[in-house]
């Protein structure tokens, strides 16, 4: 039995739009997920800032910079708690955790690809888990001996 030609035509067509689909359709989740990733950079960019002005205040006296700007965003919070504290600590960073665990959920169900990398990543982890540990134990020492570089040369 052979296939008409023109349902050979019918079928290639029909493959290349149901590709073109599935590629507009890839494209429009990376923009999606892009935006997401944008968007939950904007909540938490308040309270990272004001945590980052926390630290940044205690490096030097309060009339050298950046320690001075840094007081003056700490003060801006504190004047406003209802503000400071409800919207930019608690709320903001309650919504981009919220946004974060539902696109990653969603992300996870329905992309293998993302699942086996996943796995691969855990294999890799479990195999060298005592050279991580250390790495991450000197990573610390060094920011240990920073900061107290950093102390003994400010006193």
């Amino acid at each position: 039995m052979v296939a008409h030609p023109r349902s050979f035509h019918r079928c290639s067509h029909a493959i290349r739009l149901d590709l073109t689909r599935t590629l507009q359709y890839k494209a429009l989740m990376n923009t999606i997920k892009r935006a997401i990733a944008a968007t939950e950079l904007l909540l938490v960019f308040p309270a990272a800032l004001f945590m980052t002005a926390l630290f940044v205040r205690n490096l030097q006296p309060a009339q050298y910079e950046p320690a001075h700007t840094a007081r003056r965003v700490v003060d801006w919070f504190s004047a406003r708690p209802h503000l400071g504290l409800d919207l930019f600590l608690i709320a903001l960073p309650f919504a981009a955790l919220v946004f974060g665990c539902v696109t990653v959920l969603r992300s996870w169900r329905g992309d293998a690809q993302l699942r086996q990398a996943g796995r691969e990543t855990l294999a890799a982890v479990r195999a060298h888990l005592a050279t991580l540990l250390i790495a991450g134990a000197t990573l610390t020492a060094g920011g240990i001996l920073a900061i107290v570089a950093l102390h003994m040369m400010t006193d």
